[in-house]
């Protein structure tokens, strides 16, 4: 049992101080004051804003973002790109694995999951990341 219990701590030991994954990279611009912004999401429930700190994030934030990951990482390996109609404001790249996909607040053929990537965006701006929008 002893044994059992030295060779636990070691596996955990050994995966102390590793970085935790990146779930996705999302890089927000547009026409108004404020749009641009850069998240990098990892796995470990932590954001990074605009090459900052890592800050922690919600746990429900951190299903959010697992659950985009997990929906978008399909169009972004065949990179997807939605262009933007006349009137947009904001446009985001989601990086997942090092494939994006593309889109803009207003195109075309968005699915449900863009539009919860660009409300976590926002709710991360503003909430770890402390920026107005």
């Amino acid at each position: 049992m002893r044994r059992l219990a030295v060779a636990a701590l070691a596996l955990v030991a050994v995966g102390c101080g590793q970085p935790s994954a990146d779930l996705f990279t999302i890089t927000r611009g547009g026409s108004i004051p404020g749009a641009k912004l850069r998240l990098r999401v990892t796995d470990d429930g932590h954001v990074s804003c605009n090459g900052g700190k890592l800050r922690e994030i919600t746990s429900s934030q951190l299903i959010d973002a697992r659950v985009v990951t997990r929906e978008l990482s399909k169009p972004a390996k065949k990179h997807l790109s939605l262009p933007a109609k006349p009137g947009s404001t904001l446009d985001y790249a989601v990086t997942i694995d090092g494939d994006t996909v593309r889109f803009a607040d207003n195109a075309a053929g968005q699915s449900a999951e863009m539009y919860k990537a660009a409300l976590l965006v926002r709710e991360l701006a503003k909430g770890p990341c402390q920026l107005p929008r």
